[in-house]
């Protein structure tokens, strides 16, 4: 097979072929570039001779610049109000208002006498034109003098309540519209942020754009709450002055005028001064918006409104009605109890719940200002959970908010009663053993004791009661945290809090409900004792709806061995530890204190054989007190109460604390001198002995005698015995 030979005048025709190629295909791209740039010139050129066109220039162009920017801002504003509007837009596309609290709930006592109402007291049956005028006019007056002009957003209105609120005096206007107020009655929560507002005023343009004015105003004076649980200026005529809507008078219109903005303050059966003061405020409004002359209202400034007695209900335990009306309506909700109208059988006991008021009101006004405290709770439930009492603040008429249910604050050493419990479950200890208080660190923290000193070598039972820091942390890292974390919840604080290093030292969220529910679990031999307020429930004709068990299986949540020495433990904080104003004499009291950082918090929680009690003591806007501590006004208080709730009541005992009852000790001695009084008298030791002689000279007479068969003939023989 031969080879090919490469001829070179070929290889070189074929080079410069493909060299050409190259150049014509470079030359075509720089030529197409070359006419598409002069083509765009081109374009461009007519582009700008088009534009030129429009061109202005001078005043011309000022004005075509503002009005390019405002169809830009324009544009980015439409987008943001779209967003912003959505969520007016869903609530709307609901279809429903809000129901106005659509129960009405008749509270008993655990005796069965009635104690309070809440829910509806409302009636929307009477039409506008049939409603007083001065009525109307001293709402318009007081709540949107523009009502009848704005669009439902009072741009004036706001801007003037505005330079009245920085000048010190916010009593005559608010910053929202009469409108603004119904959208937020009918449509949302009590909530308090800048989303709401602005849902808030999207629902107001709404409501103007399907109501006619007079509609938007039929609804609010239906709609808006009057205090003392009445919806609705006719049902609070009726309850106030009981009166017809169209009875009253210019002074009485007056005073319901003034409750819209805040019924809890202003109510004539809470506060009869501030409500005539209000009421006078509302006259004034009158004369200034020009609806009325000085002149048409003097009458009703020398002659204020007097409502009716309602002092019974003032001395209603509110706290607790305004809790056990919610927990009420959520077993109307999972019953699917059908009508609106219940009876409510409660635990509350009115003579105890005047004692804890009593206990709670008297130390703030007593001791509150040297310690820089003013506000208070207290629950009291008996062994088994049942709410006795319920304190949620010094005076329900000034503020409701129940800072024994809503509020949660840090307890301080209150919590370490779950840091021992855990440990004595876990480590198997006991109150006597040993353990050393010395100084004890996790990672970069150092907590120290309130005295900043170490005490050595120290039981358990004696670091429980001085309360000592060190040694419930160095528990905590034996036992772990979330241990501690899980019981407490166990045993009943609801509440979620973050378990942290200082989780020992009470560095937790509770209230005081729960609080008191925990250490029932100590009154209850370890099982699980959920406070609870309520019995039974019916319809007003007697059907039942829901009923208590009693005898419901409970859970253990502590063995009986760490109730036992957890009871030794609180015992003796009330008897030589930081509890020993807690003492009642006659009476096992068994407790633990609490102090938080900065004197926040003050607590003592802790309980008898009879009830369960736990006390807070702070202030709401959580400014430090005066070195208030757990030991003091808290103790002091629960002490009072405790000794009130004693007086002339069987004592019970308390599992594993060696007590025993005073009239048990009675019973005993007087079943011991009955005893006695049965047996036969004791001898003397001398006459025992001169009996002993005589029986035994006896037997020697005896001995020495014949037997006698004849009965008859046998002597007679007496003895001086």
């Amino acid at each position: 097979m031969g080879l090919r030979v490469q001829d070179p005048f070929y290889s070189k025709q074929k080079r410069q072929k493909r060299a050409g190629g190259m150049l014509a295909a470079d030359a075509w791209l720089d030529s197409s570039l070359y006419e598409f740039w002069q083509a765009l010139g081109r374009w461009y050129t007519r582009f700008q001779d088009f534009m030129s066109r429009f061109h202005v220039t001078g005043i011309k162009r000022f004005f075509v610049e503002i009005l390019s920017d405002a169809f830009t801002f324009g544009a980015i504003g439409a987008v943001l109000v779209t967003a912003l509007a959505m969520p007016a837009f869903n609530i709307i596309d609901r279809g429903a208002f809000n129901k106005a609290e659509d129960y009405s709930i008749v509270f008993l006592d655990r005796f069965g006498t009635e104690i309070g109402r809440r829910g509806i007291r409302s009636d929307d049956s009477v039409a506008l034109d049939q409603m007083p005028d001065f009525l109307i006019k001293a709402t318009l007056a007081t709540e949107d003098r523009r009502f009848y002009e704005h669009f439902g957003i009072d741009i004036i209105g706001t801007l003037r309540a505005l330079m009245t609120n920085a000048s010190g005096n916010s009593s005559l206007h608010g910053g929202s519209s009469l409108t603004q107020q119904l959208a937020k009655q009918l449509f949302l929560s009590s909530e308090r942020t800048i989303e709401r507002k602005i849902v808030e005023a999207f629902l107001a343009v709404w409501l103007e754009w399907n109501y006619s004015k007079d509609e938007i105003l039929k609804l609010y004076l239906d709609r808006a709450y009057m205090g003392g649980g009445n919806f609705g200026v006719t049902a609070a005529a009726d309850y106030y002055f009981g009166k017809r809507i169209q009875d009253i008078n210019l002074a009485e219109a007056a005073m319901l005028a003034g409750l819209y903005k805040a019924p809890g303050r202003w109510a004539p059966h809470v506060d009869l001064a501030a409500a005539r003061g209000r009421a006078n405020v509302v006259l004034s409004n009158l004369v200034a918006s020009g609806f009325l002359t000085e002149g048409q209202v003097t009458a009703a400034r020398r002659h204020p409104a007097s409502p009716i007695d309602r002092t019974a209900d003032v001395n209603s335990p509110n706290y607790f009605l305004d809790w056990a009306f919610e927990e009420a309506k959520l077993l109307i909700d999972q019953t699917g109890a059908p009508g609106n109208n219940f009876t409510v059988r409660t635990t509350i006991d009115t003579t105890l719940q005047q004692y804890a008021e009593e206990a709670v009101v008297s130390v703030v006004r007593e001791q509150g200002e040297q310690f820089r405290v003013t506000q208070a709770a207290m629950v009291v439930t008996d062994t088994k959970g049942a709410i006795r009492a319920m304190v949620g603040g010094t005076d329900y008429g000034k503020s409701q908010f129940n800072r024994a249910i809503v509020s949660t604050r840090q307890p301080g050493s209150a919590y370490k009663v779950f840091v021992y419990a855990e440990a004595f479950e876990q480590l198997g200890l006991k109150p006597s053993d040993p353990i050393t208080d010395r100084p004890v660190c996790i990672g970069d923290w150092c907590p120290q004791n309130y005295g900043r000193s170490y005490k050595g070598t120290v039981s358990l039972q004696s670091a429980f009661a001085q309360s000592l820091n060190t040694v419930p942390v160095t528990l905590s890292i034996k036992t772990g945290r979330e241990p501690i974390a899980e019981l407490s919840h166990r045993m009943g604080l609801r509440a979620d809090y973050p378990v942290t290093r200082s989780l020992a030292l009470g560095v937790a969220s509770v209230s005081v409900l729960d609080m008191t529910s925990s250490y029932a679990v100590f009154a209850n031999h370890g099982y699980k004792t959920p406070a609870f307020g309520i019995t039974r429930m019916t319809t007003l004709t007697g059907q039942p709806v829901w009923e208590y068990d009693p005898e419901a299986n409970r859970e253990r949540v502590l063995s009986e061995q760490t109730v036992a020495y957890m009871n030794q433990m609180m015992y003796g904080v009330t008897q030589s530890g930081t509890g020993t104003r807690a003492r009642i004499e006659g009476v096992p009291t068994l407790g633990k204190t609490g102090t938080t950082t900065s004197y926040r918090d003050a607590w003592f929680a802790g309980f008898t054989g009879n009830y369960v009690a736990a006390v807070w003591f702070g202030n709401d806007d959580y400014r430090p007190t005066n070195n208030l501590t757990g030991g003091s006004l808290p103790t002091i208080a629960w002490q009072k109460f405790m000794a009130y709730a004693h007086t002339n009541i069987p004592i019970a005992s308390v599992y594993g604390i060696d007590f025993v009852p005073p009239e048990t000790a009675v019973a005993e001695a007087e079943t011991e001198a009955e005893e006695a009084a049965e047996r036969p008298p004791s001898l003397t030791p001398a006459a025992a002995r001169k009996l002993m002689d005589l029986a035994d000279r006896l037997d020697a007479s005896i001995a020495n005698l014949t037997p006698i068969t004849d009965q008859a003939s046998a002597p007679r023989i007496t003895t001086g015995l």
